[in-house]
């Protein structure tokens, strides 16, 4: 299936909004939100085909300096993910050693993790 992109750029209080594979098609728009479902009208229209028949990328330019921003933020939430998983993983094997080696309860196995008996169960059959 082809992909479309939709370039949108803030021109004032608005998003004016490019599809540079197809010359021709724009679109204005308040908020990102709107720009997929105005392109994907405005390309069906344009090629007459179904507003099924494409998929539609949007991507939006910033200024230079809030784009490093954003940017940035991307870097620190996909960090933020990775750590969020090694801890899941590093606690599933915790509980595991608590539970199943040691033979401990999953409520003193969830006092010695710092987390309630609930969640040492559902680490305990996460695998």
């Amino acid at each position: 299936m082809i992909t479309y992109t939709a370039l949108a750029q803030r021109s004032g209080n608005w998003w004016a909004v490019d599809v540079p594979e197809l010359k021709g098609v724009r679109a204005q728009v308040k908020r990102l939100d709107q720009v997929e479902p105005m392109v994907r009208d405005a390309i069906a229209l344009m090629l007459d085909v179904p507003e099924d028949a494409f998929e539609v990328e949007v991507r939006w330019q910033l200024l230079s300096s809030v784009d490093d921003a954003v940017l940035l933020l991307a870097k620190a939430r996909r960090e933020a993910e990775d750590a969020q998983r090694d801890l899941t993983e590093a606690a599933t094997r915790a509980a595991l050693a608590l539970v199943k080696d040691m033979g401990l309860t999953v409520r003193d196995a969830g006092w010695v993790l710092g987390v309630s008996y609930q969640r040492v169960h559902q680490l305990l059959h996460r695998t």
